[in-house]
């Protein structure tokens, strides 16, 4: 697409995340318009992802790169600067760029950057204006501040796997990081809200998020059962804990999701499935109803619904407009019509080649998202940026 300027232009942001939380916080940053400069240690060869493959970006030759999906997910509309943080020259370096900037994140320890200089009480006593988000696994303050966080750690100890997989199976975690994906997103509200601060009062703050925070607030109706009932809600695979039927089905050739919200609804979809006084009988006459009588209404559904395509599901219930779906694979995805019309796939020349991303799903009128740069080989931009007398610019 056209470059055009961003909600964000002009925003300069210190990047010395790495992993997922803090470069999904980033790269949605950078989409908006502002400038980002991503921090890597030159010791490792930079973000860890960059090594979570195959697969990886390849060149024409079939020659892969350090550009591997994972690190693409989250890592466009950046510049990759090396610097070792460890040395005196390196801390000054930071310390000269946080002058620039508007934002740091980092996702560090907790006190894992006070014995650089870098911490936010340090910087912050230079540098009252500054933007300063933490991302961690526990937080800065409780019990568990100093212990490490990872995704599939967040997801277990916030409670969401107890509320995934098949009921009579294991607690499941979600097929992608989403308490990372999560807790980038919670930051980048946080940010844009002290930035906002710091434009009326020109102060700026420290954001303190942490992965196990994000997920437990994204339990979202579960928790709240929780805590109003203190029951422990069980896993109920794909079925929904306050509506039925919302649920995936087996038809004669595969799947569909029903999501039945209202009465109504119900009474439609059952004169599709030919047994309109189902919608009268007193068990299922209601959506409490239905709940109580989940186990039997479930079971005279998929025989019904067994007993039809896919297809002829899909249209006839999009008919009577009750809510269904196809459970479609990631070929099928990408392949839709309503992709490409969304813009959500997208191709980027990059240092091997072109690659293909996924497009940001924020669509602004005034102040469109925009692909300026797509993610970067390791320290590509280090000499371009550090001999600059203006290193954010894009």
């Amino acid at each position: 697409m056209a470059v055009s300027e961003g909600a964000l232009s002009g925003v300069k942001v210190l990047d010395l995340s790495r992993i997922l939380a803090g470069p999904t916080c980033t790269q949605l940053l950078g989409d908006l318009g502002a400038s980002v400069l991503k921090i890597e240690n030159p010791a490792t060869g930079g973000d860890d992802t960059r090594q979570w493959g195959p697969p990886y970006a390849e060149d024409a030759d079939g020659n892969p790169s350090d550009l591997s999906a994972y690190f693409m997910a989250a890592n466009r509309n950046k510049k990759s600067v090396a610097v070792d943080i460890t040395t005196p020259e390196g801390q000054a370096t930071i310390k000269r760029l946080a002058g620039e900037a508007d934002i740091l994140i980092e996702n560090f320890k907790p006190g894992g950057l006070a014995k650089y200089g870098l911490d936010y009480a340090t910087l912050s006593a230079e540098l009252p204006g500054l933007v300063y988000c933490s991302i961690s696994g526990f937080g800065q303050t409780g019990p568990n501040a100093s212990k490490p966080g990872y995704d599939l750690m967040a997801q277990g100890y916030g409670g969401i796997m107890s509320l995934t997989g098949d009921p009579e199976g294991s607690p499941m975690k979600v097929g992608v990081g989403i308490a990372d994906v999560m807790c980038g997103m919670y930051a980048t509200v946080g940010i844009l809200a002290a930035l906002r601060h710091k434009e009326r009062t020109g102060e700026g703050q420290q954001i303190d998020i942490a992965l196990v925070d994000s997920q437990i607030a994204w339990l979202i109706n579960e928790g709240v059962n929780y805590l109003t009932t203190g029951n422990t809600p069980q896993r109920r695979g794909n079925g929904h804990p306050n509506i039925v039927p919302y649920d995936v089905y087996e038809t004669a050739d595969g799947h569909v999701i029903l999501a039945v919200g209202n009465d109504t609804q119900f009474q439609r979809f059952c004169a599709f499935i030919d047994q309109p006084d189902l919608a009268r009988d007193a068990r299922f006459a209601t959506n409490p109803q239905r709940l109580a009588h989940r186990d039997a209404l479930n079971a005279i559904l998929r025989l019904a619904l067994c007993q039809r395509s896919s297809a002829e599901v899909i249209a006839g219930l999009e008919a009577v407009k009750v809510p269904v779906g196809p459970v479609q694979t990631l070929d099928q995805v990408f392949a839709g019509d309503q992709v490409a019309a969304r813009d959500m796939r997208l191709t980027l020349p990059a240092g091997p080649g072109p690659v293909d991303l996924i497009g940001n799903p924020l669509k602004l009128s005034r102040t469109p998202v925009t692909y300026r740069h797509a993610p970067p080989v390791f320290d590509a931009d280090t000499d371009q940026v550090l001999r600059s007398d203006t290193p954010f610019d894009d």
